[in-house]
């Protein structure tokens, strides 16, 4: 008999979120199990899922606030004591160099952005909006593509895979990534339906790529002269939907020559796809009544990363796979993950700012370089840059040199152990969170999810600890001044938002505390304890503005409720809501509403995209002699996850994280299967086990993300947990526009690890795998 009790809640392993339902005994997570109830993925689980519980609790939890001694090490100090010290020298740095001279780095990973918006809050009461984060490591050269097509940077294309009868999917692994709600049930749906097809492009025979009608083995960093070739294929054989480019889009006749221009035969050789698979390739496009194209990092962190993303839209518009169903679209928001800065700057680098983001690539440089205002602090929330950034002997460098470096995490990152102050957060289950990828279409779901643990001891989540600071700073007002809102609140709705705008407009500088003046005023009334939700309240209310028609529906409003009511029923909805609740409910003929621009139309050609696709040399494909293979640093795996996961005991398989090698590359190295390998690049230098793996091509190898950690072992000694992949990247290795990294093509070259070396990982890599199976 199964004691303890169920609790709803959601995944925070990858930006899916699926609803959860886990299992809660003597205050820890035993056991796992889909929500069928959950409006978003009934009751779907993936395999990684099923391991939350290694998350919820392990050795590496941080229980009290602590402060670096000159020597590294650490002291435990209380908490009114490192508010106080941290609030000083925040002001010192201030004082002396302005706000600007501090930036963010997180606010908020994968299942938990409801710290993001009290750290974003207190960065700009201090007078900064720099922001690094996880999004500008991957997916503003999207963005900006976004921004110059659509009207906005946060205007960001969904996928309607369910209704589709072709799938494309290009540089992604949904199999074991997933990426769309319930990606496995519907990849195969498509498969067992001999009406639908799936075309993949990948290097690799992944695990999506050996379900497709037709899999394009592309050669690692030339995704840009494959979808050249393709596009150019389809205007010359006039494939294209000029019934939808007449009537919603703008720019077609310069695309039109750009692409005509392209020596297909040449591009596709560049590529190593034959002539017959491009243009049957073409043909099962021209075919479909509905495709989807579904993208991932494959290509948004591959060579030409943001000319990629450029290609990939213009073969979603050119086919006229837009706003019907069963094809791309784009998605309403209840808040918008990031931002809209077309034009902005970043001064110390001269960098541009994309979606309101910086991207970690000039990290190092904002900090080390030669700029007369560099950064001098930064507040780290809920990330781990000294292993998720590139050029991790840079990062580490740049850390190390700052006058005020402070963490607020879970547990003991890498990054941590070079901060000059750790603040210990509540876990994601330990308190409210939600998560802002809400990427759907028609319907749009939000989820906010209560705690189901209690608190661990020693530990406030992000409000508490953003109260305190801000309290101390003097940019929130006592809580007698906040109580008259907060009895307000009480009594109506209406009469808590006349009062909350009063009090804005009589305490200005109490604007950008916001988040927390909800917090402690209207979130003390919500239910199940969700007052960091409050500042949803503001997003709802904008949402239905925006779309008052998909509100109405999403919520069952009746016809005579007042579209001025309506943001605040949606707000009730979603924090009442355990299972996750539908925001906004489209027609597909309404998608044209959410295009930024007035006319409504998609801008074809965008400035820069077409002179850079005519600059494409394929002489320049393939790896330098003097590294011959081809990287793909940060692979998805069966079981691996972000950095949140440190205890190695959660992987059922690959705990080593090995490099996975084609026999043949194999064989002429004169190593073995399970051999410990040296991989070394321009960067840096490391040790990986090997793994021999014919699902690569021959000269392409394979690392996975969410390795390298540091975690205790039974005797108390810190072991890495497999490899610190960023020890082999370089930060000048990245787009041009977006400065986003080149992860998926990092050109290395391979060694045999003299015996001496070996032995001591395999020493290393036993006592993992002993702490493994004792979990």
């Amino acid at each position: 008999m199964t004691s303890g009790t169920w609790h709803k809640t959601a995944c925070n392993l990858c930006y899916v979120n699926c609803g959860i339902e886990v299992l809660v005994d003597g205050g820890r997570i035993e056991k796992v199990r889909g929500d069928r109830s959950s409006p978003k993925s009934q009751g779907y689980l993936c395999n990684k899922a099923a391991r939350i519980p290694f998350y919820a609790d392990h050795k590496d939890r941080l229980r009290t606030p602590l402060r670096r001694r000159a020597d590294g090490g650490f002291d435990e100090i209380e908490w009114d004591v490192a508010i106080a010290e941290i609030a000083g020298r925040v002001r010192n740095l201030v004082d002396r160099h302005g706000g600007k001279s501090i930036a963010l780095y997180g606010g908020g990973g994968q299942g938990n952005h409801a710290g993001g918006a009290y750290a974003n809050a207190f960065l700009r009461a201090i007078g900064s909006r720099h922001v690094f984060n996880a999004l500008s490591q991957e997916k503003t050269g999207d963005f900006w593509v976004n921004g110059h097509m659509f009207g906005s940077q946060t205007c960001h294309t969904a996928e309607d895979v369910h209704h589709c009868d072709l799938l494309f999917v290009i540089g992604a692994n949904p199999w074991v990534a997933h990426g769309f709600p319930n990606a496995r049930d519907h990849l195969n749906q498509i498969r067992k339906d001999p009406a639908r097809k799936l075309i993949v492009v990948d290097p690799r025979r992944s695990e999506t790529a050996d379900m497709a009608d037709l899999h394009l083995a592309v050669r690692p960093g030339t995704d840009a002269f494959l979808l050249g070739a393709l596009l150019a294929t389809l205007v010359r054989s006039d494939a294209v939907d000029h019934d939808f480019i007449k009537e919603h889009t703008v720019g077609f006749e310069e695309v039109e020559q750009s692409l005509l221009a392209i020596p297909v035969a040449e591009w596709a050789a560049a590529a190593e796809i034959s002539i017959a698979d491009l243009e049957r390739c073409a043909a099962m496009i021209s075919a479909a009544k509905a495709m989807v194209v579904r993208v991932e990092l494959g290509i948004q962190q591959g060579i030409n990363s943001t000319l990629n993303s450029y290609l990939e839209k213009l073969l979603i518009m050119l086919s006229g796979s837009f706003g019907r169903k069963g094809t791309n679209q784009l998605h309403s928001w209840l808040q918008p993950l990031w931002g809209n800065s077309p034009g902005q700057t970043f001064a110390p680098t001269g960098d541009e700012v994309i979606g309101g983001l910086l991207p970690p690539n000039i990290f190092a440089d904002a900090v080390l370089g030669d700029h007369p205002d560099p950064l001098r602090g930064v507040w780290i929330d809920s990330s781990n840059p000294a292993n998720t950034a590139a050029n991790t002997a840079a990062v580490e460098r740049a850390l190390g040199s700052l006058e005020l470096c402070v963490v607020v995490d879970v547990a003991m990152t890498e990054t941590a152990h070079l901060a000059h102050y750790v603040l210990p957060a509540s876990s994601q289950y330990e308190k409210t969170e939600f998560t802002l990828f809400n990427f759907e279409f028609p319907t749009n779901y939000f989820h906010v999810r209560a705690g189901v643990l209690p608190q661990l001891e020693g530990t406030l989540p992000e409000p508490e600890i953003y109260t305190r600071l801000a309290r101390a700073m003097g940019f929130l007002p006592g809580d007698n001044v906040l109580a008259p809102l907060r009895d307000a609140a009480r009594r109506s709705r209406p009469e808590f938002a006349a009062a909350f705008r009063a009090f804005i407009g009589d305490n200005p500088s109490a604007a950008a505390v916001a988040p927390l003046v909800l917090y402690h005023t209207l979130g003390q009334t919500l239910p199940d304890g969700t007052a960091a939700a409050a500042p949803l309240w503001n997003a709802a209310l904008l949402c239905a503005r925006r779309s008052p028609l998909a509100v109405r529906r999403a919520i069952g409003a009746s016809d005579d409720v007042p579209d001025a009511e309506l943001g605040d029923l949606l707000f009730d909805r979603i924090v009442a809501a355990r299972q996750g609740a539908a925001i906004t409910r489209h027609e597909y003929d309404e998608v044209w509403s959410l295009i930024g621009h007035p006319d409504r139309k998609i801008r074809l050609a965008v400035p820069g995209m077409l002179e850079w696709l005519a600059r494409l040399d394929p002489k320049t494909a393939g790896a330098p002699k003097e590294f011959p293979f081809m990287l793909a640093a940060g692979q998805r795996r069966m079981f691996n996850a972000n950095q949140i996961f440190r205890d190695p005991a959660w992987r059922r398989d690959d705990p080593d994280g090995a490099l996975l090698i084609n026999s043949a590359d194999l064989v002429e190295l004169g190593a073995a299967d399970g051999d410990w390998i040296a991989v070394e690049s321009a960067a840096g230098r490391l040790i990986a086990r090997c793994k021999r793996d014919d699902s690569m091509r021959q000269g392409q190898l394979a690392l996975p993300h969410g390795y390298g950690q540091s975690y205790p072992a039974a005797d108390g000694e810190r072991l890495i947990n497999g490899p610190r992949i960023n020890l082999l990247t370089a930060s000048g290795n990245r787009d041009p526009i977006a400065k986003t990294p080149y992860h998926k093509h990092v050109a290395v070259r391979l060694s045999r690890v003299p015996a001496a070396e070996a032995a001591l990982y395999q020493s290393r890599s036993e006592r993992i795998h002993r702490r493994a199976a004792a979990g």
